[in-house]
């Protein structure tokens, strides 16, 4: 046997191994944050992956919402698979009103914890959900207490720059999204289809 060969066939085995002691199914909460391009993308990529499961997916996009967007638009094509709510009014700089923002997220908390609380949802993508709580918009502890209150079967992905401490704590799995570059730093506009 040549050492590729080899080499394969032990990988192979060992991941055999870690399949077959893996028996607990449970809804996961996904956690897809850092500095790089492509959290709220990895998330909406995901439901599109539920949908082809046939599972019932729902959306809340905190913070976004003075702009439309294209999975906005893509995925209320399907009513009945998916349930999407845009909450926000804008990025902070914008808006420029803690007060303002603060009601904001709660109207869309109180959205998604009614999501969080039907066991009809398989999947629900909390967009953005990190920088609210990292602007304290929200209560952490409160977030926590509904995420843990959910359906136990029921899988939520939750994005956004900066995620708490106490949040990545609770996750079962964390992606970090590292920016090497970006086109904005060259002075190129946010590109539909890329960014919108």
């Amino acid at each position: 046997m040549n050492d590729h060969k080899q080499k394969m066939q032990e990988q192979k085995e060992a991941v055999d191994k870690r399949i077959k002691q893996a028996k607990d199914k449970k809804g996961l909460i996904l956690i897809l944050t850092g500095d790089g391009k492509g959290k709220s993308s990895s998330a909406f990529g995901m439901v599109a992956r539920a949908l082809g499961h046939k599972m019932h997916c729902g959306v809340v996009q905190f913070i976004k919402g003075a702009m439309s967007t294209g999975e906005e638009r893509f995925f209320k094509r399907f009513p009945e698979e998916v349930e999407y709510h845009v909450t926000g009014d804008g990025y902070t700089w914008n808006t420029q009103d803690r007060e303002g923002d603060i009601a904001t997220a709660e109207r869309g908390w109180n959205i998604a914890k009614s999501m969080l609380a039907n066991p009809e949802f398989d999947l629900i993508v909390l967009d953005e959900l990190n920088i609210v709580l990292n602007m304290e918009y929200l209560d952490l502890d409160k977030v926590l207490e509904d995420l843990n209150s959910r359906p136990y079967r029921q899988h939520v992905i939750i994005t956004g720059r900066g995620a708490p401490e106490k949040l990545i704590e609770a996750a079962d799995t964390v992606s970090e999204v590292k920016l090497i570059k970006h086109a904005f730093q060259s002075g190129i506009q946010a590109q539909k289809g890329i960014e919108l």
